[in-house]
């Protein structure tokens, strides 16, 4: 996507500036109404309508045990978000947002369930500690998949969530790659190890680590490392942008997605409007490296799109405040000398 304008940048600082207020004054707030503007090319955007999609996947991985919980556990929720059940579907509920769940690749039998979108590539990904998760042609597969899902939605802004057992330690193996870091500087306990699990899935996720060199580019990365469902999400922000969304990025497995997609197209990243800060250890830092500033800190780390879903009316609010908080000149007020 390309950005607007010097004609237009200089009318939307004047609108943002002559809103009743101190220049600045609504902080976070005036940057997110700028940003809409620039992703939809209008000073008076729309931000009505939300998409959210759940990708559902299972991990090789978590046989290895790297994770607190068994993998049986991604089946379960699956079931759980189309019965509506689940944080996140709360969540959407309460801020009217649309919800779809995806099985993206669940370990097991395919899901039969009325409500599921089924768009798997397998029945779980292979262990990255052996070798690569997926092949090049499953890779490219969930990434199409993802992008056909998000594209030409009538939505105005998209925001995706994640379910899968092991898929912290993914996202840490994709974020180490990607920056060529250590891996133990992203992982963290995910569902809830204990010290000692925490070090048996630092011990793995460093001999999953060494298999290949020190970084690796976003489709490389994510055939070696990533899940079915991490690369769903990459692909549908990917279309989302594309698209003249915005694409409102969760937390760590998330943004581990939208670092993948960066890598295939840094055109993407004007679109992309990061929710929270994660609770996840390695959230923060892997926010340092690609220059995110996540909007909410919530001490959050479930999963599922619910900070996501939590910042949308935020969003709204900023986009509410560009197109109705009154001028100096619409109201009467002077302005300071």
């Amino acid at each position: 996507m390309t950005g607007p304008g010097i004609e237009f940048e200089t009318a939307l600082n004047a609108a943002i500036d002559g809103k009743t207020k101190p220049p600045g004054s609504l902080g976070r707030i005036e940057e997110l109404a700028a940003q809409v503007a620039r992703v939809q090319g209008s000073l008076t955007p729309r931000m009505e309508t939300c998409r959210h999609i759940i990708f559902a996947a299972d991990h090789g991985l978590a046989l290895e045990g790297v994770s607190a919980f068994p993998q049986a556990v991604t089946r379960e929720m699956v079931k759980n978000f189309l019965a509506g059940g689940a944080a996140s579907n709360v969540f959407a509920r309460a801020n009217g947002i649309d919800l779809a769940v995806v099985d993206a690749g669940v370990a097991g039998e395919p899901l039969r369930a009325d409500g599921l979108v089924s768009a798997r590539i397998a029945g779980g990904t292979a262990s990255a500690l052996a070798g690569p998760a997926m092949t090049t042609a499953q890779a490219e597969q969930a990434l199409a998949e993802g992008e056909r899902m998000a594209r030409g939605m009538p939505s105005d802004a998209l925001s995706v969530g994640e379910m899968g057992i092991g898929n912290t330690s993914s996202a840490a193996l994709l974020a180490a790659k990607l920056n060529g870091r250590p891996v133990a500087e992203f992982t963290g306990r995910g569902t809830g190890l204990d010290d000692a699990g925490l070090a048996n899935k630092v011990a793995i996720l460093e001999q999953a680590a060494a298999r290949t060199p020190e970084r690796l580019n976003g489709r490389t990365a994510l055939t070696e490392y990533g899940g079915f469902e991490i690369a769903m999400m990459a692909g549908a922000m990917l279309a989302g942008a594309e698209d003249g969304r915005v694409v409102i990025v969760d937390g760590f497995i998330a943004t581990a997605a939208a670092a993948v997609a960066l890598d295939i197209d840094p055109t993407a990243r004007p679109a992309m409007v990061f929710a929270h800060q994660s609770a996840e250890a390695g959230h923060r830092l892997l926010c340092d490296c690609i220059g995110a500033r996540p909007l909410l800190h919530l001490e959050m780390r479930l999963g599922e799109g619910t900070g996501a879903l939590l910042a949308w009316p935020v969003i709204r609010a900023a986009v509410a405040m560009l197109n109705e908080m009154a001028s100096f000149e619409s109201a009467g007020v002077s302005r300071s000398e």
